[in-house]
């Protein structure tokens, strides 16, 4: 297989007519408050896409994408938790599933501090979002003061960490454990296929699927799979969303989501000294979490990092994208980092070999290059990686990947994902993370030592 970095990296094809192309999927998928992933298959506000498309979005409307975090968090629960779904009153029941009156937040989570007012569902996402509100300040620092931007969101970003390190701290190790597949935005991974066996799924007949209306089947989880992942939200749901350790059928802690609490640690450090807040807790708990990163999720072995089972108290021995993104987090031990870069370049992945880094090892066993995080290439893993590669020096990677990105937004029509081997579309089209990581990308902004410190461009 010919290396793509054996070849000059080529300009992205006609630049205007991408970017103008990314502009019009979020022009369309704006609902006036916040941005749906897309109109057929997520019809809502999801969180981790949220913090995503607005890092985008500051590339067309700072205010707009001042406007998508604080819609997002605008349904903070006061445990702190930030809801994966904001639902909207305006879509039917259903278009989606599971929808508002599955979750019944306003009701069952009351106990957890719901908001009476908005439904949301009960879960997390990644943790994205003060990351993200740091880059839409420094696209505009003087709208954003002007507004109270920062201020505004910071109190609610500390509570978000918070939770995150406090109630989810299954595992007693420091790090945030994620209660559902769902949770670290990787649903399908084959990573979860161990833990789930523990969990017996709803019967067919409860629950009727919306997803299958708007994608193959081949290319979305199965029955079965889904049908655990309806027993686990019924169950947390049931609890009143409660967390307490050893209580969860399943219970994991994710590289990629702490890797991303991490990152926008430091991010919320940056966000404090400008608020005139005090920096130095977040980066104090920045290294604490980067330690136990290290400590609890490290695979010598593996040459990366992989999730731990809470449950069995065991890493789930599964390579996936997840186990690569830690690359964003600054300050790892440098062998650890150089392993990482590796294994990244390796068999499993193929970095620089192949247009855009797989969600799941290419030589695993249960791998699949057309079904959800089984496989194909997803924009925004691929965004994160490029970060990766550029905060430790591997620049000419990062330009090789960057522009195998935007090649593949445009060929692609924006896709949800794509096959790792030949960037065909799969799942949805116009889809508003890829489109806002493409204007992202094309803005080709330079690095700068205070940025990649953070693991992101300013």
């Amino acid at each position: 297989m010919t290396s793509l970095l054996e070849t000059p990296v080529p300009a992205a094809a006609d630049d205007l007519t991408l970017r103008r192309g990314a502009a019009r999927v979020l022009l369309t998928n704006w609902t006036g408050s916040s941005t749906v992933p897309s109109h057929g298959l997520y019809p809502h506000q999801w969180s981790w896409d949220s913090a995503f498309i607005a890092i985008g979005l500051r590339h067309l409307s700072v205010r707009r994408a001042q406007r998508e975090l604080e819609s997002l968090l605008g349904a903070q629960w006061a445990d702190g938790r930030v809801p994966h779904i904001v639902f909207s009153p305006e879509v039917p029941l259903d278009a989606y599933f599971p929808s508002p009156d599955f979750w019944r937040s306003s009701t069952a989570g009351a106990p957890s501090g719901a908001p009476a007012g908005t439904e949301t569902s009960g879960i997390v996402q990644p943790p994205v979002h003060a990351l993200a509100a740091w880059l839409v300040h420094r696209a505009d620092p003087e709208t954003s003061r002007s507004r109270r931007f920062l201020p505004r969101l910071y109190d609610r970003l500390v509570a978000w960490h918070d939770y995150l390190t406090d109630r989810r701290d299954l595992g007693g190790g420091g790090l945030a454990a994620m209660v559902h597949p769902w949770e670290p935005g990787m649903d399908n991974s084959p990573c979860w296929d161990g833990p789930l066996q523990r969990v017996e799924p709803a019967a067919p007949g409860s629950y009727r699927r919306a997803d299958l209306a708007h994608g193959q089947a081949a290319e979305r989880p199965t029955d079965l799979d889904y049908g655990r992942y309806v027993r686990l939200a019924t169950d947390y749901r049931d609890s009143g969303y409660a967390d307490a350790r050893g209580t969860h059928a399943f219970a994991v802690e994710d590289p990629c989501v702490n890797a991303l609490l991490i990152v926008s640690e430091h991010a919320l450090a940056r966000i404090a000294a400008e608020t005139g807040a005090d920096p130095a807790p977040h980066e104090e708990r920045a290294a604490r979490l980067t330690d136990a990163l290290v400590e609890r999720l490290w695979s010598r072995a593996d040459g990366m990092f992989l999730a731990r089972d809470l449950v069995a108290d065991e890493l789930i021995p599964e390579r996936s994208v997840a186990g690569l993104v830690p690359l964003i987090v600054p300050g790892l031990p440098r062998d650890t980092a150089d392993t990482l870069l590796a294994t990244a370049r390796g068999s499993g992945f193929l970095l620089g070999r192949i247009p855009m880094a797989p969600s799941y090892d290419l030589t695993g066993h249960a791998f699949d290059p057309s079904r959800y995080w089984r496989g194909p290439a997803w924009f925004n893993t691929s965004w994160l990686l490029e970060r990766g590669l550029r905060q430790y020096g591997q620049t000419r990677e990062a330009a090789v990947l960057r522009a195998a990105m935007l090649d593949a937004a445009g060929t692609s029509s924006f896709a949800e994902y794509v096959d790792p081997f030949t960037a065909e579309a799969r799942g949805t089209r116009a889809f508003g993370w890829t489109a806002a990581l493409t204007l992202d990308l094309l803005a080709d902004e330079p690095a700068s030592p205070d940025a990649l410190s953070i693991g992101v461009r300013t």
